[in-house]
């Protein structure tokens, strides 16, 4: 492939340290395949907008209130999207659920991150420090993170890569949601979107 890259979006609501692990590794060039094209973020202001301008990455928000219905909100991300003509898109801490048609039109062409050893302490309703509550809870002693293609039930797509994290007796929700950022989120999201950009380019240049 004529030294090409993979056009990837990253769509956020937060403070983006899931994008800035990204940023960060496509910098170091460790994303040789791919190049982060656009954030778009569901919540105006989000913190996310801010690296990615610091980053010269192209911006745009998109949210489901100012669109009217959720299905205007799809409609009007998906333009977006093609209109960069995205290859691939992260979700990276997006709270909207999308929806099948959503997914359908990208179909293995979406990935996220969830904070557990997915098919552990995943689906509806596990997102944020509920996750690390509910390993906690459980007593599991290693947890981990997930990095899965996208389909139309919530953490149920085929799994990419998946990093185990030590849990310690002391740990706190807040203690362990750092931890399984820093020891896997942040290295796993890198290293899987470079798998999926080099694959989609090996295909596409066949």
């Amino acid at each position: 492939m004529n030294g090409s890259k993979a056009r990837v979006a990253v769509l956020v609501s937060g403070g983006g340290t899931n994008l800035q692990a990204i940023l960060d590794a496509e910098r170091a060039g460790k994303i040789p395949s791919g190049q982060v094209a656009l954030v778009v973020s569901n919540v105006p202001g989000a913190y996310a907008l801010t690296r990615a301008e610091n980053a010269g990455v192209r911006t745009a928000v998109v949210s489901v209130k100012a669109c009217g219905s959720k299905a205007a909100f799809e409609e009007k991300l998906i333009e977006t999207l093609d209109a960069e003509k995205i290859d691939f898109i992260v979700l990276a801490g997006f709270l909207v659920i999308l929806s099948e048609r959503f997914v359908k039109h990208y179909e293995r062409r979406i990935i996220n991150v969830h904070p557990s050893l997915i098919p552990s302490f995943c689906g509806e309703g596990f997102y944020g420090l509920k996750v690390h509550e509910a390993a906690l809870n459980k007593g599991v002693k290693v947890t981990g993170a997930t990095v899965h293609f996208v389909n139309e039930i919530p953490d149920g797509g085929e799994i990419i890569l998946q990093k185990a994290v030590r849990i310690y007796e002391n740990d706190t929700p807040e203690k362990l949601q750092l931890r399984v950022m820093r020891q896997a989120e942040w290295k796993l999201l890198p290293q899987a979107l470079e798998k999926v950009c080099k694959e989609y380019l090996n295909k596409k240049g066949e």
